[in-house]
């Protein structure tokens, strides 16, 4: 994966190695969690960053869009880092609430599910549902490339500048199939988070989903 600043705050985080310019426009819109998230030591995305995930075997169109997203889809409330000042599992108070998607947290400190980092909450106004799915590319630079229809719900948005890199990455440049209406505004956007309101993402009772935590 490759991670490329690009203007104001924006970063790219690009998975090289699309295979085809066009892509299948069934099962936009489905949920994802990106590949990033089954390693242990990833904190999570930063609401400054659009993440484009080719080759997403969880979508039928085979991309996984990261949309200005805070956190880890796996973990609505984030969590303090659970690790000491030499980098090893805390002694005391060990209570991971993020783990590998699919596991549940464990308060054994040698649980290799376990996220030891610090991973922030998701923010209320930008959950999962407005900012990961898969998606497909409507439009690029390449005007003989194939490009996909978004469906009725969607629009088709500009999120990836063209980087000037080699081995394919361009052919992930252009816009992407975004919900209508949850274009991101760099200014002015809630930083309210799931931990300072878990209701809002459905966290608290006993009914709660895995992603909010240990219960």
């Amino acid at each position: 994966m490759i991670r490329k600043p690009s203007a104001g705050l924006w970063s790219v985080a690009l998975l090289l190695g699309l295979s085809a310019l066009g892509c299948n426009a069934g099962g936009v819109g489905d949920p994802c969690t990106p590949e990033d998230e089954y390693q242990q030591n990833f904190n999570g995305f930063q609401v400054t960053e659009t993440n484009v995930e080719s080759r997403s075997f969880q979508c039928e169109t085979r991309l996984c869009l990261v949309n200005h997203f805070q956190g880890r889809v796996s973990c609505r409330q984030g969590q303090g880092s659970q690790l000491d000042a030499a980098g090893m599992p805390v002694t005391s108070g060990y209570a991971p609430k993020c783990s590998i998607p699919g596991t549940a947290p464990s308060n054994n400190p040698g649980d290799l599910n376990n996220i030891n980092v610090s991973v922030p909450a998701q923010l209320t106004e930008r959950q999962t549902d407005k900012a990961v799915y898969c998606s497909c590319r409507c439009d690029g630079p390449d005007k003989n490339a194939r490009y996909c229809e978004c469906p009725e719900g969607f629009k088709c948005a500009k999120l990836v500048d063209e980087l000037k890199i080699t081995n394919g990455a361009g052919q992930l440049a252009g816009s992407y199939c975004i919900r209508s209406g949850t274009d991101y505004v760099e200014e002015g956007y809630s930083t309210e988070t799931c931990r300072d309101n878990p209701a809002k993402c459905g966290c608290g009772g006993e009914n709660q989903p895995d992603e909010c935590g240990l219960k």
